[in-house]
């Protein structure tokens, strides 16, 4: 066992698959010789070469569509974006070929490929470097969507998306990138995608997160002082995410709330709660409540702090639930 953080975890699910398989390599833009904007691949270069640890030009659309193109012909890719609003520049490649390849070649060609970006806010970046992207690319059939919450799955859900034989958003959550240290295992293992993670038990409300948005509701329980007994869902893979787990919890407590630091206005707890609606309204004793952000872009760093959702919002929904 070692005590890692997110990024250190990260950087050793990446050595894992590179010394599994030769296939594997990484790109992106500074991920060689200088280890990454936030230095998750640091010594990785150094380590297994420039052939497979490979700094590219300035280019998203490139990154991407050679990361595709590389994928489709027996390869591993595993891309870097440097901030999830950079995404965007190659979301056409994503869209119309990366998620689409297995179906338009009647599965004779698949695109065993990850794009890892930092995602989210609280770090008063600047525009366009805290975008929460999720259910944009949730939405795309074909494409697989994770996003870990502490050291211990990032490491896991990043060995099982390289291994996955079709593509993978893998969001990484830049404001607890260190904040949060666990003992993870140094030998090999993987977290599988699709399975959600019960955190804490609980019989009176189901609490829903991802990404950064789990540590926030657990300091937001703790702050309760056992006032309610609270299930903590942390979601892991958004698409395709295990509704089974979800529908069990909802059931057994009959209240919900979901936090995510995306937008209001269709974001992924509206997809839940519609869900929860078709498979377990009988079960309701109140209406689901959503946390989110609002619907405007990140602002910039001063106002940053009015748009995340915090502690006390989270705090607010419980006991709306709670008291209806």
């Amino acid at each position: 066992m070692v005590v890692a953080n997110i990024v250190q975890a990260v950087t050793m699910g990446l050595r894992q698959e590179l010394k599994r398989d030769k296939k594997v390599i990484v790109l992106g833009e500074d991920v060689g010789l200088n280890g990454g904007v936030f230095r998750a691949t640091d010594g990785l270069q150094k380590e297994f070469g420039p052939d497979r640890v490979i700094d590219t030009p300035l280019a998203e659309l490139g990154i991407v569509g050679a990361s595709i193109g590389l994928a489709v012909n027996g390869m591993k890719p595993v891309a870097e974006i440097q901030f999830s609003g950079f995404v965007y520049a190659g979301f056409d490649q994503l869209l119309s070929h990366a998620a689409r390849i297995r179906m338009r070649s009647r599965g004779r060609f698949t695109c065993p490929m990850v794009l890892r970006t930092p995602y989210g806010t609280g770090i008063r970046a600047l525009e366009l470097h805290c975008e929460s992207g999720e259910a944009l690319f949730s939405h795309i059939a074909g494409l697989k969507m994770v996003v870990p919450s502490n050291p211990y799955d990032a490491k896991g859900l990043l060995a099982a998306a390289i291994r996955d034989p079709d593509p993978v958003i893998f969001y990484e959550p830049m404001r607890i990138y260190r904040a949060i240290k666990q003992d993870i295992p140094e030998d090999e293992y993987i977290v599988p995608l699709g399975k959600a993670n019960v955190i804490h038990q609980g019989d009176d409300l189901t609490l829903i997160a991802w990404g950064a948005m789990v540590k926030t509701c657990q300091d937001a329980i703790q702050k309760l002082q056992g006032k309610y007994s609270v299930e903590i869902i942390d979601l892991r893979t958004i698409n395709p995410y295990d509704a089974e787990t979800v529908i069990s919890s909802v059931k057994k407590t009959g209240r919900c709330v979901i936090a995510h630091e995306a937008p209001r206005t269709a974001g992924f707890a509206a997809e839940l709660i519609a869900s929860i609606n078709e498979k377990a309204l009988l079960s309701l004793h109140a209406p689901v409540v959503r946390v989110t952000g609002p619907d405007v872009p990140i602002p910039l760093a001063k106002l940053e702090g009015h748009y995340l959702p915090d502690v006390n919002r989270i705090i607010k929904g419980i006991e709306k639930v709670m008291s209806f």
